[in-house]
């Protein structure tokens, strides 16, 4: 499967639990670490539980494991490490902290809002 079209499956994914402010970041060009981060808002812990756990769980039917994962004991950000996606789950006051967006400021930025979001 193409990378970028799975990057969409799992925009998909967090859109089927809710989840706001969803970003791609296309980090190819600056980063060995992965192609792909996927950023994107719950608004309480357990939501951010639940969006996390659906792409989990939608990833692992669709034959891909996690290499790694941090935060799904507290929910403030849940970080899914896919290798060559990455995806983060934050509560809304993280997001603002971390603002990853500002520091990957030279990736090329996709933004989705759930309304426009027709794969």
């Amino acid at each position: 499967m193409d990378i970028k079209q799975l990057a969409y499956d799992i925009v998909d994914l967090i859109d089927d639990k809710k989840g706001s402010d969803i970003s791609l970041l296309d980090v190819q060009k600056i980063s060995s670490v992965s192609d792909y981060f996927i950023i994107a808002s719950g608004s309480s812990n357990r939501q951010v539980l639940a969006i996390a756990e659906n792409v989990e769980d939608g990833m692992e039917k669709q034959g891909y494991f996690l290499r790694h994962k941090e935060g799904h004991r507290e929910g403030n950000w849940v970080l899914l490490d896919f290798g060559d996606i990455v995806v983060h789950v934050f509560n809304k006051e993280q997001r603002v902290f971390y603002n990853l967006e500002k520091l990957w400021c030279d990736a090329i930025i996709t933004k989705f809002d759930v309304d426009t979001i027709k794969f």
